[in-house]
């Protein structure tokens, strides 16, 4: 009779931890953060609590330079924003070097501020 009564109550509380865990545990999935798909690195000025960008305005072409220009001192000091050209639906970013030669074309999407890697 005992030995039923302990492999009852084993049942019960590994079922009632398994249990609390669902309701007590940390959710690993809002690390990020509500709507942060890709974290805060991407647009750290549209950081956003309520996920809601149809608020906000569009990114205008000053600050599709600022993100950039963030993303790439943070990267490599060395580095400089060369022309931004309005594309449509993004702006697109020219990355040079000290020689104006261009190393990279960044794309900063004009609805989230997203950068796009176009080459």
């Amino acid at each position: 009779m005992t030995k039923k009564i302990r492999t009852i109550s084993l049942g019960v509380s590994i079922l009632a931890l398994m249990g609390m865990l669902n309701f007590v545990a940390v959710d690993i999935a809002a690390a990020c953060g509500w709507g942060q798909s890709g974290g805060g690195d991407y647009t750290p000025q549209r950081r956003d609590s309520s996920g809601f960008l149809e608020k906000k305005s569009d990114v205008s072409e000053d600050q599709a330079r600022d993100i950039v220009s963030n993303y790439v001192k943070r990267l490599n000091p060395n580095l400089a924003i060369g022309q931004v050209k309005d594309n449509g639906g993004f702006y697109e970013v020219e990355i040079v070097d000290e020689g104006q030669e261009i190393v990279q074309l960044l794309g900063v999407d004009k609805r989230s501020g997203r950068l796009i890697l176009l080459n």
